[in-house]
């Protein structure tokens, strides 16, 4: 029989679902609206129909497979009480708990366990990726915002209420950007997709640049791939934002060292497809800010999790996690 684990990544907009095997390989996936309605039973229902649907369709490619349980990466997601807890991004308001709604659907799995997204990516990246063998290590997330899952001598660190290791909401400048959060000055105001795309608005103003690739660019349009491409045709505007973010990042990142002393600090989403562009001056900067104890000890490596499946994969690596105990 080929033990297969299913990943659940709930996001504001879809829900991508996978059924992945033990080498990180998705083999069927589908996804679903995460709906607008509020309706967390209804949603429940289509997503169990969703899951068993995908089940039958592999069960046609493959016949011999055994399901092992369900991992889901959710906003908000308490690893603990298995609930969404007053997520910000999606409809389904106070706290919902969707691991004893999918156990009634789904009794006879061994595991049903839900995380966030970020410590979701990083038992990813622990099982399948890049962290195989580390013990101690952070990981990343840059997108809409900033996340991060903690590992601490192998085991994801929850905290006492579940809710540990929002590293994308310290402080990194008191009083300045206003965060998604409602805080103000926050290292995701800074270092995500969009505090890349503030970031160049600023330049812009400040240096008058009507020459540059992005002066022509509507608020609305401009994304990080579009600062990507003008950076890497050299204009100027675009490499300061990329200077920048990695100083801010890398600052944000001596913190992580000082606090937890990891063997790595994994980057994840697409500001990380600039490759050099962002780890060149996020390691400069982090290496600045060290204390002499930890400089040039720990590593900033790109994740190894493939882009398209990474969520779904992440999800379902809690699976495997969770079997191990």
């Amino acid at each position: 029989m080929k033990k297969v684990s299913i990943g659940i990544d709930i996001g504001g907009t879809n829900t991508a679902i996978g059924i992945v095997d033990q080498g990180g390989n998705v083999m069927v996936k589908d996804n679903i609206a995460t709906p607008d309605h509020g309706d967390f039973k209804r949603y429940i229902s289509d997503l169990s129909i969703a899951i068993n649907s995908l089940v039958e369709k592999l069960k046609i490619i493959n016949s011999e497979i055994e399901i092992l349980g369900i991992g889901i990466g959710a906003p908000s997601g308490n690893y603990y009480s298995g609930a969404i807890e007053h997520a910000a991004n999606l409809s389904f308001k106070g706290i919902v708990n969707i691991v004893k709604s999918l156990r009634a659907h789904f009794p006879a799995l061994g595991a049903i366990v839900l995380t966030n997204d970020a410590n979701a990516a990083a038992v990813g990246e622990m099982i399948y990726g890049g962290a195989k063998g580390m013990k101690n290590f952070v990981m990343y997330t840059l997108g809409t915002g900033v996340g991060s899952g903690i590992v601490v001598n192998g085991e994801v660190v929850y905290g006492h209420d579940g809710f540990a290791g929002e590293c994308g909401h310290t402080t990194l400048v008191p009083g300045g950007r206003p965060c998604g959060c409602g805080a103000l000055g926050h290292l995701e105001a800074y270092c995500s997709a969009s505090g890349m795309k503030r970031t160049a608005f600023e330049l812009l103003l400040k240096y008058n640049a009507d020459d540059s690739l992005l002066a022509d660019k509507s608020y609305k349009e401009l994304d990080s791939k579009m600062i990507y491409d003008a950076a890497i045709k050299g204009d100027k505007i675009a490499l300061e934002v990329f200077e920048k973010t990695g100083e801010w990042l890398g600052l944000g990142f001596s913190d992580t060292v000082h606090y937890l002393s990891p063997e790595a600090i994994f980057l994840f989403g697409g500001p990380t497809a600039a490759g050099d562009l962002i780890f060149k001056p996020t390691k400069v900067s982090m290496e600045k800010y060290l204390l002499p104890m930890y400089k040039d000890k720990v590593k900033i490596l790109p994740s190894e999790l493939k882009p398209g499946d990474a969520a779904i994969v992440g999800a379902s690596a809690m699976v495997w996690k969770e079997l191990e105990k």
